[in-house]
Parts: C-alpha cells; structure tokens; sequence
C-alpha cells in the first residue's frame, strides 16, 4: 500500500460513519477504513490546523503529515483506540511546533527589516479563508489570543468536540479543561469589548 495523499475538496452532503463503523470495516478491509476515515476528518483537520497556524499551505502540510502518521499508527483501529482524540492531538502539537518556529523566523526577520510585505500576504489570504465562517474583526480577536486559548475555543466552538474529547486530545482532567475553556472565553470577551465588536 502506497503513502496516503491528502486532498482537500468540498465533502459531499452525505453523513459520515461512526468511528466504531470505521474501526468495524478495517477487521474487512484497512484500506477502505482509512479512506473512510480520511473523508470524515480531513476538513475538519485542516480547518484546525488553519485556525492556529493562519497559513493555508502549512494547514495543508499539517493535515497530510497528521494522515501519513495515522497511516503508520498501528493503533488506530483498535476498540479501544480514540481516533478522533489521536487526530486532533497530532495535529495541534504540529501546529504549535510551527507557529514557535515561524516566531523566532519572525523576530530575525523583523530585525531585518523583511517581513511586513510578506506577512501582509499572508494575513489577507486567510482571512478570506477565515470570513467564510466568521468575521474579519473576530478572526483578528481569535489570533490575538494566547495559543492555548485559541486550541481550547477552536477545538470546542469550531470543531465541536465534548469537554472529553478535549481532555482526550490535549491530553488534561477535564477539569482542566473546563477553566481553561472559562478563562478562553473571559479573555476573548475582554478582546471584543475593547475591539468594539459588539
């Protein structure tokens, strides 16, 4: 069997399979499984990824990496294996890798006197992206955030996991999911009201 390869297009208006349907079908067919379980989480992947890295190419990246290691993980269709948790957790740690490394790019580059034409660029391409599903303004909000509070409200608002599967993929107690949601959440109000985004 070949590498997998990602591509990103409209998903059908079909509903998608369970994760034990998915886990179910690779006892028959492990290709057919990870097909399957590609089409339900490959947007979903790269809208994450898209939320804290603000780069469509690297969201790309990160969302073909996270299913060339699924692909590996020998785990993943095990009964008691959590799929989605594994998928999202592999992709934030991706994210946070790149946006430390694209911050100490960054700094050397500012000190250079080099990056504002190229970050203007950027920043308009996603916030294309981003102004299908939210404004402009809040999407400005969402990245002026700490990373971790940015992850938490995506991952519950955006991707709509449970506070389980939150602590699942960030790998806390629920507990700590829940004030860290809180504090997210206090945090992004204090920003829309200074923001004037009523």
């Amino acid at each position: 069997m070949g590498q997998p390869r990602l591509k990103l297009v409209p998903e059908p208006e079909t509903s998608s399979p369970s994760d034990d349907s998915i886990k179910a079908l690779a006892a028959e067919s492990h290709e057919q499984a990870f097909n399957q379980l590609v089409l339900k989480y490959r947007q979903r992947i790269y809208r994450h990824a898209l939320y804290i890295t603000k780069d469509s190419q690297e969201a790309f990246d990160v969302a073909q990496d996270v299913f060339v290691r699924a692909y590996h993980e020998g785990r993943l269709f095990s009964e008691d294996f959590q799929m989605k948790a594994w998928l999202y957790r592999v992709c934030t740690n991706r994210c946070y890798n790149i946006v430390r490394d694209r911050q100490r790019r960054g700094s050397i580059l500012n000190r250079l006197g080099k990056q504002e034409t190229a970050l203007k660029v950027h920043h308009n391409a996603i916030d294309a992206v981003l102004d299908r599903e939210q404004s402009d303004e809040m999407a400005r909000h969402l990245a002026r955030l700490s990373p971790e509070h940015r992850t938490i409200l995506v991952l519950r608002y955006y991707d709509d996991l449970s506070y389980q599967e939150i602590a699942d993929t960030l790998q806390v107690k629920l507990g700590t999911v829940m004030s860290r949601l809180s504090r997210a959440k206090v945090r992004l109000h204090q920003l829309v009201v200074d923001g004037g985004l009523r």
